[in-house]
This record gives structure tokens, sequence and C-alpha cells, in this order.
């Protein structure tokens, strides 16, 4: 794959390609020259480090030019990025860099003492890079810094032939247990990336915004996609709801992906907040990172462009696989739309035999063909080939069709709920209490019953000031679903535990309800 930021230094080389635009009034704006200036002295430094093409290189921060930086760098060197999720506790951390084998880490200055206080116990890193920040004197000793950065060469990297070459490995969420390495060669599939992208229509003069942590493939892989298109990249650092709206009305943002939570809070805002700010620049709203509710798509049609909203189901894993697009948001509930270009989905049943016939009662795992699969997960081929089935794969997802083609998310299988013999997805559960007016999040989930085997159970975030009752929450799911989905015990909670891309830790809610138990689901 060519170098594309490289073309673009040279064809718009005064063009803004990254900005960081503090609440503070602390801007950083690098044109596409600058970009491409400070990613070819990091690939440099890491070549003269001992990164040759297909080592890998972690990095661990909060959104940021630097962020941006490295990940241009790794690929013009071939390298393979290690994205980092920086809210992980110490012991968290340590498991991912360790069984990654990264033998360099590019690290935000904020997230050093963490790397330094790891440091006797990194088995394979042996160079850690400090971005940003207070001065080198600052940083723990023996640290490379800024300075090291500055004083490499700012001529594009020398690799040869493997130029673009390296990939990704993305460890996943690790919602149902220790996170998995995925492995992805080589860049994506030009015809497939194409055609996907294309859906959008995508255009060189999009803004694109960050919504989310670009550790996470989807945020991402949704700004690379924007800088193929030589758009300006707007990236903030740490989420805040009304800031957000700030940038996009002031640099007209037109484009984002976002997982449901962040939305639900920039929704969530008073009128007279929202009213502050134009938001009807915004023209590719891509949803997904955890299913979006309906009534939260109707609360976002209500504030921002209608005609913005695509909502797409994939994995880290599997890519992009279905798209939902704008005219279809309202017409189809639940839906997360129709197989994306090139992509083959196939629903099996426990046999591995395909579901045939459409509705809720037709119901089977999703499996995947499609050439934006990933490789395989690192150091765990026995996983990867159980979740398999030829050129099929799957991340353990539940769906049905339609009679119009369209797919529904059930739910994760590990998540799903038996009570009484009857199969009950919570996804559908939560979906219906997001109706209600004072229920701002829900998380719903089995928890063990001596007479069925689990009842249903919710734990609710109420919206502010609402004194909601469990009495009035169960009231109100009767009216929605049936009697067996409704929910048998309610807790309430002020915020509930999610990973960084936004899935919520269902795992860490059912814990104090499993123990002591031999078996728990999920």
């Amino acid at each position: 794959m060519p170098d594309i930021l490289g073309m673009y230094a040279q064809s718009q080389p005064d063009k803004p390609g990254v900005i960081d635009d503090k609440p503070d009034g602390t801007v950083v704006a690098w044109t596409y020259a600058e970009l491409n200036a400070q990613a070819n002295r990091i690939g440099n430094l890491l070549l003269s480090l001992g990164i040759s093409p297909g080592k890998k290189v972690l990095w661990c921060g909060p959104n940021s030019p630097q962020v941006v930086a490295i990940m241009s760098a790794a690929r013009k060197i071939g390298a393979v990025a290690v994205p980092l999720n920086y809210r992980l506790t110490p012991e968290e951390a340590l498991y991912v860099i360790n069984h990654s084998d990264a033998e360099v880490a590019y690290v935000d200055y904020e997230h050093a003492p963490m790397f330094a206080a790891l440091r006797d116990q990194l088995e394979k890193v042996r160079h850690i890079i400090v971005a940003g920040g207070p001065a080198a004197g600052e940083m723990p000793a023996g640290m490379l810094t800024d300075a090291d950065i500055a004083a490499a060469p700012a001529g594009e990297p020398d690799v040869g032939d493997a130029e673009g070459t390296g990939g990704t490995m993305i460890y996943t969420s690790g919602t149902t247990g220790k996170p998995k390495g995925a492995v992805r060669s080589g860049p994506p599939d030009p015809e497939l990336l194409g055609a996907l992208l294309n859906l959008f229509s995508y255009r060189p003069d999009d803004v694109y915004i960050t919504s989310g942590p670009l550790y996470h493939s989807g945020p991402s892989a949704f700004m690379g996609a924007g800088m193929l298109f030589g758009q300006t990249v707007i990236v903030q650092r740490k989420f805040d709801a009304e800031d957000w709206l700030r940038l996009v009305d002031k640099y007209k943002a037109s484009s984002t992906f976002s997982a449901p939570a962040l939305v639900r809070m920039i929704c969530a805002l008073p009128k007279e907040v929202k009213e502050r700010y134009d938001r009807s620049s915004m023209r590719v709203m891509i949803a997904n990172a955890a299913p979006w509710s309906y009534a939260l798509k109707q609360q976002y049609v209500a504030d921002f462009p209608p005609e913005s909203l695509f909502e797409v189901y994939g994995s880290t894993e599997l890519g992009v696989d279905t798209v939902l697009l704008p005219e279809d948001q309202m017409r189809k509930p639940g839906s997360c739309g129709q197989p994306a270009p090139g992509i083959e989905i196939a629903l099996l049943d426990t046999d591995g035999n395909e579901v045939t016939g459409t509705g809720p009662d037709h119901a089977g795992e999703v499996f995947v063909r499609s050439k934006g699969a990933f490789d395989t997960y690192y150091k765990n081929d026995a996983s990867f080939e159980s979740n398999s089935r030829g050129d099929y794969h799957t991340v353990g997802d539940v769906a049905y069709w339609d009679d119009e083609g369209y797919l529904y998310i059930c739910d994760r299988k590990t998540d799903m709920i038996i009570s009484g013999g009857m199969n009950i997805y919570p996804a559908e559960i939560e979906a219906a209490l997001e109706q209600h007016p004072e229920i701002y999040d829900v998380a719903v989930f089995g928890i063990p019953s001596e007479e069925w085997g689990e009842i249903v159970h919710a734990t609710v975030v109420r919206s502010p000031e609402s004194s909601l009752s469990a009495e009035e929450i169960a009231a109100f799911a009767r009216e929605h679903l049936a009697g067996y989905k409704v929910p048998r015990s309610v807790d309430f909670m002020d915020e509930l535990p999610r990973t960084g891309s936004g899935k919520i830790l269902k795992r860490q809610l059912r814990a104090p309800y499993w123990a002591g138990r031999t078996a728990q689901v999920g």
C-alpha cells in the first residue's frame, strides 16, 4: 500500500492534518507536511532502535497528534502496531505488554510513571519513548523523549519493499476473560474498503472528529479512512460532551464513529446547552462499538441531521460486516442492516448446520466470510480455530434475518439467559427498557435461581432526579415484553462499568451474584 500520508504531504502540505484543541484554549495543529515529518522522525527513531518490518511496537495514550503520528510511523516502516488501553490497571497492562512481545513502547507522558513502575517486569520491551508533556529532565530516567524524536531524520524511512506491510494487533476488550491479540497483517483489501467507504460517501473536505479512544479498532479505523481521503482530523484527548459539541461547531466536523454511551451523554445535555452549538455540519455518524437502542437513535435524529446516521455491525476481528443506511434507521428498529459489500454471512446452529427461515425463532450464531477478517489470535490458534468453520469466523453473536434480508443481533451467545428452558436475549429487554424516559442506561443479565436456573436481572441507571422504582420498571416491561422476559430482580447504579470501547462489563456486574458457584454463565 502506498504511503498515503507522504503523498498528501506533497500534494497538500499546508492543509491541517490533525488538530488538538483543548478546553483550556491550548491548540496544537499540525499540517499534513508537519504530521508526515513527525511520523518520519518516529519511524527513523524506531529503525535505529532495532525495530525492523514485522516487529511489534506498542503505543499507549489518550487521543493526541502524537498518537496519530505513531500509528502512521508504524505503517511506514512495516511494523506491527499494538495499541494499549491506557485505562487498564498496571496488572492488566502488564499482561498485554508481555503477551504482545513488543520490543519498543511509545507512551504518552501521563502514563510514563506506570511504565517506569513496571519496567523490571517487562519481558521484551527494550526501549520506552515518552511523547509530549514536560521537559526530559522530569521524565523517569532511562526513557527516550521528544528530544530524541526531534533529533531523528525527518526524511522518509527506508525499509525497501516492506513499507506499509506491517499491520496491527489489537487486543479485544476482555469482556468475557483475558484479552486476545487479534492479528491483522498488511493493509486492508482496497476493493473491500473502497466499496464500504463509498456507502458513506466520504469526501476529502470532510472533517473527522474522534468520539472515543483511538486504541479501539473502530475509532482508529474510521479515522484512518478519513486520512485516506486527506481529511482534517480533530482529536479530543478526553471526551467531554459539551466540549465535543464545541469542536463540532468550531471546525464544522462532519464525520465520526461513536459508541452509544458517548452520544447518550451528548443528547442528554440540557436543550439550552445543545442550542449554543451548530450541529448541522454532521454528515456521517457511524454508530457502532455496541448496539445503539432505538430510543437513542430517536434522540440523535432530533439533535442532528437524520440523514447522517449510519449503523454498522462488526468487530475487531472481522471488520465491518453489515451497514444500516440512514433511510432504514426508523424503518428497521433493532436491525444492524444488510451485509456490507464483499461480506458473506451465515447463521449456524449448535451442530454447525445453517439456519434457514426468518424471524427470532430462526436465530443462529453469526459466521462471517470476508477478505477483511483477521489472521489469527496471537499465540492462541486454538481459540481462532474453535471460532472458525472453514473460511467462516465468529465472535459469538447470535442473530436472525427478516424477510427483506436485514440482520438483527439478538445478543452475545455468552450473554444469553436460559430461564426455565427458555432462551432469553438481554439486548431485547434492554432495548425495551430504554424506551422509558426515566431510564438513562441499563444492563440486563442472568442471575442464579434455584427454581428456574436463571432469572432476568436488570441493573438500571436512572435519569437525573428520577425516583423510578423496581416495581415501576417491571410494570413498564410487562407492557412491552412477554412475561418470561420481564426482570424479576432490579438494582440501581450511578454508572455502568464499561470497557474503553463502550461495551458494558456484564461479567463484572454478574460476578457478585455468581460468587462461590462452580458454574457461571459467560
